[in-house]
């Protein structure tokens, strides 16, 4: 027999609201679950001061040629997986900016792989990659996970700006982190599965995390993504419909533009916003790191 470890963590506790789920009619589980799920806002809620905190140095890492890499285990990695994975085709987001590191591999995407999130030593060696001007962020519900904290330790070893989310505020990993992101979410309706609350709270906290530095390095202009990547039909569409509501031209105006951008949409945007060749907004683009917001305010107003 494998050795046991007796986990100490909130998300281990009993819920006393779901003690008799297992005789409950359908609905009845479900309108507990939904219940328990609607409570998992208010906890994001209360610790994005300090989420704002890490995205804000975060992004200064990113701006000085870092990137930021996310370490996890079952479902608190498949999240990170996920999460760097759809930055690509949502706003164009570089190889390698956002690395998700998940136990076990590939195959432990589909399945679950017998004790890779005990191995500390694996983190170890996966974040041999990681860089002094990096961010480093662990995903362990528990607060536990050695794997993480091997990853940790070699991020605080390098001066990697590190992180920590999790559904346990006095996890003892917590002490490798310059940031504890713990929001407390509770018990949960089944007992010890982290994929239900945990979960869902992590989910929250890795889109408001990625969205946010996405926003804060140009990668929308107001509240439409302009750095889409119009990899399938819809995405075309939306390509035309962005520039259509940007700008108030019509269909065929939007098309032009786009293909005289060579299909790019930001230099197709700031031209129908300016005026100003293709090419020159491209220009003028590059030069401020691919913020149209920025690229606009260094055009002189005209008489």
């Amino acid at each position: 027999m494998e050795d046991a470890v007796n986990v100490s963590a909130p998300t281990e506790d009993r819920n006393p609201a779901s003690v008799h789920i297992d005789r409950l009619p359908t609905l009845e589980v479900l309108q507990l679950l939904n219940a328990e799920d609607s409570t998992v806002p208010t906890a994001v809620s209360a610790v994005l001061p300090e989420l704002a905190r890490l995205v804000d140095a975060a992004v200064v890492r990113i701006r000085a040629g870092g990137g930021v890499h996310y370490f996890g285990a079952g479902t608190s990695g498949r999240l990170a997986v996920l999460d760097a994975a759809e930055l690509m085709p949502t706003f164009n987001s570089p190889v390698g900016l956002f690395t998700a590191h998940h136990a076990g591999g590939a195959e432990a995407l589909l399945s679950a792989v017998e004790n890779v999130e005990d191995d500390e030593e694996a983190g170890r060696r996966e974040a041999q990659i990681l860089r002094s001007g990096d961010v480093v962020i662990g995903l362990t519900a528990s607060g536990r996970t050695p794997y993480v904290r091997g990853a940790l330790t070699v991020g605080r070893e390098r001066g990697a700006l590190t992180a920590l989310v999790t559904a346990h505020s006095e996890s003892e990993i917590g002490a490798l982190a310059d940031f504890v992101i713990a929001p407390t979410t509770g018990p949960e309706v089944v007992t010890g599965s982290t994929r239900l609350k945990a979960g869902t709270a992590q989910k929250l906290i890795l889109n408001g995390f990625s969205t946010s530095v996405m926003i804060a390095l140009g990668r929308t202009w107001s509240n439409l993504m302009v750095d889409v990547v119009a990899t399938n039909a819809k995405l075309r569409g939306r390509v035309v419909r962005i520039l259509r509501e940007a700008t108030g031209v019509d269909e065929e105006s939007a098309q032009k533009a786009l293909a005289e951008a060579g299909n790019e949409l930001k230099p197709a945007l700031l031209h129908l916003l300016t005026d100003i060749p293709a090419a020159d907004a491209r220009a003028l683009l590059d030069a401020h790191g691919g913020s149209v917001a920025a690229a606009l305010g260094a055009i002189p107003p005209t008489r």
